[in-house]
């Protein structure tokens, strides 16, 4: 049960301001590849953080840094 929960930790998060991606890695038939998913971590009403998946205009910049990150790094 504990290899379950290593593959399920992300390889990497990457942060620029609000935003964050976090770089998962996964298994094939063909060998290991990787997926991104893109968050932004807020409080909602009872202050219990959670993460949206939608951006606005604002978010833009930050969501095209940590992609250029991604990709270099």
């Amino acid at each position: 049960m504990a290899t379950n929960k290593q593959s399920k930790r992300p390889t990497t998060t990457l942060r620029c301001g609000t935003i964050k991606a976090t770089i998962w890695q996964n298994g094939s038939e063909k060998g290991p590849f990787f997926a991104t998913t893109c968050s932004r971590p807020f409080k909602d009403q009872s202050s219990a953080w959670r993460n949206g998946t939608s951006f606005g205009l604002n978010h833009l910049e930050a969501l095209m840094n940590v992609a250029l990150r991604q990709e270099s790094g």
